[in-house]
């Protein structure tokens, strides 16, 4: 098993000019499947609240929501970094808030990061008592969801001359704190490419073009549910589980399933007897296998 990635491999990554990839994940198999795929940072991201809940926005997701799901993917990741969202409310309050909050993450579920929104002349005082802590910050500003009513909803941000210098002082300042990465969500593309030359540290765009650091998705979104013009769909996914749901509902009422070769029988062994112990079904059913 390779080495775990860590925040120096994003600092060489930025050095080499090798891109970084970073998928979200909510569960165990699907944090299985990415690490097997070679992704280098898993994000348990808030977004779960719309992906996985069915929310119109990430709002209502809770540290115990975002502890849950960060434990299941923590369990699968041995070589990604996992990174964990700090939901809404979880890091505005007090920095010794965000501070208690952001060590369960890592005491608890497992994470070797934390991501929060904002400027840092917002949540400075935040970021820096995680970070004297010892624990990593992922910045991240443009698009910030959990201020989508501050800012009159999902808008690409940084279109005029006093925004766009505006983002590229707020990536200078988290760099300043000492965040190891900072994402860049739904920014012009040249905005994003030139806060990517100014920086020390890595970006992972979201919408923002080819020329960040790295690049992140909502898993979701690249299997077939995403919309946004930044997603691209890898593989359809959702039509390939709603036609399965489909076909399974008709089978059943159908009578075509199950058949004799989906059930068990009564084994008997030399004496006419039936077996003293029985194998699990699910005996053969391993994850990891």
């Amino acid at each position: 098993m390779s080495s775990r990635v860590t925040t120096a491999t994003f600092r060489e990554r930025k050095q080499s000019g090798e891109k970084i990839a970073v998928l979200t994940a909510y569960d165990y198999p699907s944090a299985l499947l990415q690490e097997e795929a070679g992704v280098d940072a898993i994000l348990v991201g808030d977004s779960l609240g719309m992906a996985i809940m069915g929310g119109e926005d990430t709002l209502s997701v809770t540290m115990d929501d975002m502890l849950h799901h960060t434990r299941m993917v923590s369990r699968a990741a041995q070589r990604a970094m996992v990174i964990a969202d700090m939901p809404f409310l979880s890091y505005q309050i007090t920095p010794e808030e965000a501070l208690r909050n952001a060590g369960r993450f890592i005491a608890e579920a497992g994470a070797q990061a934390v991501k929060l929104e904002g400027p840092a002349e917002r949540f400075g005082g935040a970021i820096e008592l995680i970070l004297r802590a010892g624990i990593p910050v992922m910045g991240h500003i443009g698009l910030t969801p959990q201020s989508v009513h501050q800012i009159g909803g999902y808008k690409v941000q940084g279109r005029d001359a006093a925004s766009r210098e505006r983002l590229k002082q707020e990536a200078l300042g988290l760099q300043e704190l000492g965040c190891f990465s900072i994402v860049l969500e739904c920014i012009p593309a040249d905005l994003a490419a030139e806060i990517t030359a100014s920086m020390q540290i890595p970006t992972i765009g979201i919408g923002a073009g080819a020329g960040c650091d790295g690049q992140v998705l909502v898993m979701h979104d690249m299997l077939g549910w995403g919309k946004a013009r930044f997603t691209k769909t890898y593989a359809d996914v959702r039509a390939a589980m709603l036609q399965a749901f489909k076909d399974y509902t008709e089978e059943v009422k159908s009578g075509a399933f199950p058949t004799e070769a989906h059930a068990y029988k009564l084994r008997q062994d030399r004496e006419g007897a039936a077996p003293a112990r029985s194998e699990s079904p699910y005996a053969s059913v391993s994850p990891r296998g």
